[in-house]
């Protein structure tokens, strides 16, 4: 059952982590536990879910392959094609055990595609969900913008993006604008002021994580 508060805010430091998906996380991984956290609770039994610009060892593809109707991932690496490739690259970050357990479980449950955002290699309306984790602040503003279209064009009249970014990496109204371009609204309340506990690291100049929820907008 999705969260009671479908805010897009700042991620606080107060707020819900998860230390395991699927397998232990990091400790080192500063942001990933709380944006994990929030992300799982909107994956439903009964969703078509895509993780977008998914990474190859990262865990949260398995977990909504566990999770869900049908789990597609895709990533603009070509090792995502390889399934081999994907327990190696697990194993070297996450050991021997999540290895196995990645090689055992998930080979057949998850569906997985060379893409690049800005041109999505699936069908119009297809998705319940999307979610895209820590990722617009790697592209360019064009490519941000084609690959907020391929959302909308992706993702049925009700689903939801579920997505959070790096600020200031990604300005705010920068993304609000080529969210509103691309035919998309908030889901409920959005607080863009910077709270004292804000989830914070000082790596890369100074980040903290901004999470969203999306909806196609209606249109008048």
């Amino acid at each position: 059952m999705p969260p009671s508060d479908l805010t897009s805010r700042f991620i606080l430091e107060s707020d819900p982590y998860a230390s395991e998906i699927v397998f232990p996380l990091p400790s080192y991984w500063w942001s990933r536990p709380y944006e994990y956290q929030w992300c799982s609770a909107f994956a439903e039994a009964e969703d078509i879910v895509l993780d977008a610009a998914c990474g190859i060892s990262h865990p949260f593809k398995f977990y909504l392959a566990q999770h869900c109707k049908q789990a597609h991932a895709c990533d603009w690496d070509p090792q995502i094609l390889s399934f081999t490739n994907i327990v190696e690259a697990v194993r070297a970050d996450f050991g021997d055990a999540a290895a196995e357990q990645v090689d055992t479980q998930f080979r057949s449950n998850l569906q997985l595609q060379q893409a690049s955002l800005a041109e999505l290699p699936y069908r119009d309306r297809l998705f319940d969900k999307i979610f895209c984790i820590s990722v617009m602040e790697h592209l360019s503003p064009s490519d941000a913008l084609l690959a907020m279209h391929e959302f909308h064009r992706t993702l049925k009249d009700d689903g939801a993006v579920v997505i959070t970014l790096d600020y200031p990496t990604v300005n705010l109204a920068y993304f609000q604008l080529i969210m509103s371009l691309s035919g998309f609204e908030f889901v409920g309340a959005v607080d863009t002021t910077i709270p004292e506990n804000v989830l914070h690291t000082e790596q890369w100049g100074g980040l903290s994580c901004f999470r969203a929820l999306l909806k196609k907008a209606i249109t008048r």
